[in-house]
Formats: C-alpha cells, structure tokens, sequence
C-alpha cells in the first residue's frame, strides 16, 4: 500500500490501547508502520537496483523484531532528548514502558507485511529461506475506503473533544480507543468482502470459458473503491486474454478477437535481454511479464543516436500484465489490440533493454530512468 494507508494504521494501532500503556507508543507504532518502505534509498543505486530492492528483505518476518527493535532505539534517543529540554511540570509525565513500546513497533510492523500482501503488487514475507512473491490482489494500492475509516478514527475523536471543551466538561485521557478498534476491524471487514467477492470473480471467469484454449492460470486485479469491479488474466498457451468482471451483475465480458494478446516469439535479441541485469531482476519480480522485441523502437528519453555506426540495434520491453489496465475507467468495455499494446507500453512498471546485432547490451532502462 502507499505510505499514507500505512501511516494511518500504525496511529490507529497505537491508538487502538498501546497509548494507555505507555507513553510514545502511538508514535512508535506510526513510525514502525512506515518503516519497512526505507528500502526506497535503493534508489540512489539506480532503477533497477531499487527494483530488485523494493519490498525486500525489510518487508519480511525475519526482519521485523530488528526492524522493531531499531524503531524502539529511535523512539529512545527522542525521549532521551525529550527529557533533556523539557521544563519542569506540576503532574507526572505518562510513564515510560520500552516493552510495551516494542510490542506496538512490532504489531505495526506486522501491519505493514499484511497490507502490502492485499494488494496486487505483493511481497516475500519468507525471504531468504523462500523467494516466492505472495499476494492477495484484494484491494487496490490506494484505497479511498480504508482511508476515509482510518481518518475518521482520528480525526472524530478530536473534534469530540473540542466539543467538550466548549461545555466545560472533563477531559477525557487517551480518547478515540473505540474508533480506533473500529476502524481497524472495518478495514478487515473489507478485506473479507473483497476476497468473497475476489472468489466469486474467478468463479465467473472459468464457467464462462472466454478462451477458445484451456486456461494455464487465472488472476484477479482489484480495482479501486468497488469491490464487485475486477481485471481478470487469463493465460493459455499461446496467448493472454483480458476480461472485465462483474460480480454484482455476474458478467465477464471478453472477446478473443480484440481482448487476446499473442504470446511473441523468443528472438535472440530477447534472450540477451533476458540475461542482461534488468532482465533477471524484472523476471524474478513479475508475475506476469511480458517480453516483446519491439524492433527498432526508441526507449522514452534516450534517442539511440550515440550507437555505433553501421550496426544493428533492437529494443527489448519488458512489462507486467498485472499493471497493465484502465483502472481508473469505470466502463466495462473491452479493449483493442492496440489499447492492450499502449497499457503495456504504459504500464506501471516497464523496463527497456538496448540490443546491439542481437548480442550485446548497450543500455537497460527502468520508467524512463536509465541503470548506469
């Protein structure tokens, strides 16, 4: 998920009863929430590193009592300082407990692994011992209904207490547990939802047979806010179909002729790209990759013009099926040929490889971005 879901559901963690049993709790479990996604840093490493990075090994079980540990040592050297500036007071501050404070960084962290497996993107909870990619494909990367409980779970709470201000009433200590429970258990309701109707989805996709071949596999991509929306994937053996799906009307409308997209031949060109490092690393993220020789096609933002003279250059696309759809189209049209090509082409994540007389690397690009 984006970072703001997960910032929203370490605060409701802490919220949720952490905060009566110590203080910072609230911010440790916001922080540990939110701490796993430093795997962004990669970045400076180039795009493809950053690839190979991205919900790596700070997204697994093995890390998270580390992982929680180092957030409790941060949240530490902030009370340390804390404590140093802070003037005196007539009432005792909240006491401090640091295993309390561990135990909400370790939850959170948890949150974390668990609402990045609910979307489509997925990520290796069991790494190293296990390097498969696990996801859920429930709900959509950014999801407008988790945000809309998660911030009413905190903002309520605290107009309810501007509220009591007003009347002269006594404070309340530690409000919005209930809110926050609420919340929380919201979200889980959601997730049920969607994988109830995530198998009723998939149901509809193999009676209605789109595919004039058997089906090899089948997945369901969410789309966001409706959960009676998803992106059907089918995969035979000589090509990958699409299919819209309706859980609430059972429809699945696909049309070979238009929705299909042939698998493309392995030239040499793609076997060097495969081999190349954007090749093995893309090829061990996706779950649905696509690699086509696209010809003498020129990479975003970088004209071959520096090739050498007199030789032959080809490019490679490497894409993903999973990110490659209209998900904001509300419609349930199909799509052309040439609409599937440019959501390919488009899609989230599309790596780029130079071939020089179908032998040797001369450039690998990732969303534009060129590794050095």
């Amino acid at each position: 998920m984006e970072p703001v879901t997960h910032f929203l559901t370490g605060a409701c963690i802490g919220r949720s009863g952490f905060n009566r049993r110590t203080a910072y709790a609230t911010l440790a479990a916001t922080l540990a929430a939110e701490a796993p996604d430093l795997d962004v840093l990669w970045a400076f490493g180039g795009p493809v590193v950053s690839l190979m990075h991205h919900r790596g090994i700070t997204h697994t079980l093995i890390a998270t009592p580390f992982m929680a540990l180092a957030v409790t040592g941060f949240v530490w050297l902030i009370h340390r300082a804390a404590t140093r500036i802070r003037k005196p007071r007539m009432t005792e501050p909240q006491p401090v407990r640091w295993l309390w404070i561990y135990v909400a960084a370790f939850i959170a962290h948890l949150s974390h692994l668990l609402l990045d497996w609910t979307n489509n993107y997925g990520l290796r909870p069991f790494f190293p011992f296990n390097a498969r990619w696990y996801s859920g494909d429930l709900v959509f990367i950014a999801d407008p209904i988790i945000w809309g409980l998660l911030l009413a779970a905190l903002i309520f709470p605290a107009l309810l207490s501007l509220a009591d201000r007003e009347v002269g009433a006594r404070r309340t200590r530690f409000r919005g547990r209930a809110w926050a429970i609420m919340a929380l258990s919201g979200m889980v309701i959601l997730w049920c939802w969607r994988w109830a109707e995530h198998a009723s989805a998939r149901n509809l996709v193999e009676a209605a047979q789109v595919t004039p071949t058997p089906a090899r596999r089948i997945s369901l991509e969410p789309y966001p806010l409706s959960p009676f929306r998803w992106h059907a994937l089918i995969e035979t053996d000589t090509t990958w179909q699409i299919a819209e799906v309706d859980t609430r009307r059972g429809l699945v409308d696909s049309d070979a002729r238009t929705d299909s997209l042939f698998k493309s031949p392995i030239t040499p060109a793609v076997e060097v790209a495969r081999r190349t490092r954007l090749g093995q690393v893309y090829l061990d993220w996706s779950q649905w990759p696509v690699v086509r020789d696209m010809g003498q096609m020129t990479v975003p933002k970088s004209p071959p013009a520096g090739f050498p003279q007199g030789r032959q250059w080809t490019s490679v696309e490497f894409s993903d099926l999973r990110f490659a759809y209209a998900y904001l189209d509300t419609n349930m049209a199909g799509s052309t040929q040439q609409k599937l090509d440019q959501m390919l082409t488009q899609s989230g994540i599309s790596g780029w490889v130079y071939v020089l007389d179908n032998r040797e690397e001369a450039g690998q690009f990732l969303n534009g971005k060129e590794q050095k």
